[in-house]
């Protein structure tokens, strides 16, 4: 069955023509149904008809939206459907949104596309013939697997441009072309506002096999000091060869982030998690020295909770992913370090405990351990070497589960028995969630419980 939207395009383009006018997809839609990639966000461009003209066609299809007023942006109610015409844009400003609009439907194909941020979103398609219009060699870019900026002077009136560079290189695994690379080393970022560097942060973190790439590519650019600091500050990090045969932390952290988009099907917080695998070993600029020729870094997940906190402010405030990524950096250590100090079950129980995400807890220690790879190792020979670990987690985990879902008592349990409610409760109750965690059944872990309240 076809998209209502495209349904709706259609019907739009027809009523256009009827006008005089022409009607094209554009941006991302073109881009992906040539490289053959779902995309749900259908943008159409009306050329060739007034304003109203193109009010007066919407109004007979449905109830008119304005979307973005200030970029001229059209829609209809009940359908996910960009409309807008032609139009120029001057840079008043250093922010994202500082830009004069100017709509012209008669400005002519080529000089619209030109405000285009990539020759591979430049293309439009006629969306009644299907004829695709490439004025910058989109589509060869496009074979070619290169990002390449349509024109000097646009591509540096939006800075958010470069982080968009960067990340569909990493989405599509595309290279940028030098001349786009050089160019972004003059872009000024610091007017951007977060939300905007963690919308291209997040399709480059959730939608890319490799997200290394966006901030490899970020490198190249000169681009990684005024939002990711704390990221650039691990290069040339050293750490113990053999421990950490693939080099400094900067690779060991591009490794574990690579690592870490494999495995982030498996998290209820993909998002969350592909953070906290960037940010969990911060702490090594800080704690890294050596002893007798020896690199240590002790403590460091400990040490790196201010710079992960620090950097993911400067993207969001949202309290949840804030607390998810200092819990999982501050925890990361313990698994892989619990299996290979033969710890008793009891510190594996305790461990599960300190984290409200014990599974992405195990995740990220996966991609810790897998992202040592030095030259001519395989992630193949990696995984096999991780096995007995994973196996040692799995077994603890699925017990903790056990342990945690088996009837407990509870704070009325212990009132129905005689204590009152009052500050020793919770004392009391932390001292039952010991006994659940050493799997007491909940009998016996109400004897225990009214015994040690009446030794308070």
């Amino acid at each position: 069955m076809e998209n209502k939207n495209i349904l709706m395009a259609q019907k739009i383009a027809a009523a256009v023509d009827k006008a005089g006018g022409k009607t094209y997809y554009v941006g991302g839609y073109v881009r992906d149904k040539l490289m053959g990639i779902d995309n749900k966000d259908v943008d159409i461009e009306v050329h060739g008809i007034t304003p109203q003209v193109l009010f007066d066609i919407l109004d007979t299809l449905g109830e008119r939206l304005n979307i973005g007023t200030s970029f001229g942006i059209l829609g209809l109610r009940h359908y996910e459907l960009d409309i807008s015409m032609p139009r120029t844009e001057k840079a008043i400003g250093r922010g994202h949104k500082d830009f004069e609009i100017f709509v012209d439907p008669f400005l002519g194909e080529e000089k619209a596309a030109v405000r285009r941020d990539f020759t591979i979103n430049a293309l439009m398609q006629n969306v009644l013939t299907g004829e695709v219009l490439d004025f910058f060699g989109g589509k060869e870019d496009m074979r070619g697997k290169v990002v390449r900026h349509v024109n000097d002077t646009t591509y540096l009136e939006d800075p958010l441009r470069v982080l968009r560079a960067a990340q569909f290189a990493a989405r599509f695994g595309f290279a940028v072309a030098e001349e786009t690379t050089a160019l972004s080393r003059a872009a000024a970022l610091t007017a951007l506002p977060g939300e905007r560097v963690m919308g291209e942060l997040e399709k480059a973190l959730l939608k890319a096999d490799k997200p290394s790439v966006f901030f490899e590519q970020l490198r190249k650019m000169r681009q990684l000091s005024d939002w990711f600091p704390e990221v650039e500050a691990l290069i040339g990090v050293e750490q113990r060869p053999d421990f950490h045969p693939e080099g400094d932390v900067w690779n060991h952290t591009m490794q574990v982030l690579d690592e870490a988009a494999a495995l982030r099907d498996g998290s209820e917080h993909p998002l969350y998690f592909m953070l906290a695998a960037l940010c969990h070993d911060f702490g090594k600029v800080l704690v890294t020295e050596e002893t007798d020729g020896v690199l240590h870094a002790h403590k460091h997940e400990v040490a790196g909770l201010s710079l992960a906190e620090a950097f993911v402010r400067r993207l969001t405030h949202e309290k949840k992913l804030i607390d998810y990524v200092l819990n999982l950096t501050r925890y990361h250590m313990q698994p892989n370090r619990l299996v290979g100090e033969h710890s008793h079950t009891k510190a594996f129980m305790k461990m599960f405990d300190q984290t409200p995400y014990p599974k992405e807890l195990l995740l990220i220690s996966k991609a810790d351990y897998i992202g040592r790879m030095g030259e001519g190792m395989r992630r193949e020979d990696m995984a096999a070497s991780y096995a007995p670990i994973e196996k040692k987690l799995g077994e603890m985990y699925a017990l903790y589960q056990e342990r945690m879902s088996a009837p407990y008592v509870m704070g009325q349990d212990l009132i129905q028995a005689g204590l009152k409610p009052g500050s020793e409760m919770g004392e009391i109750l932390a001292f039952v969630q010991k006994l659940r965690l050493a799997g007491v059944p909940k009998e016996e872990q109400l004897k225990q419980a009214l015994a040690f309240a009446r030794r308070k």
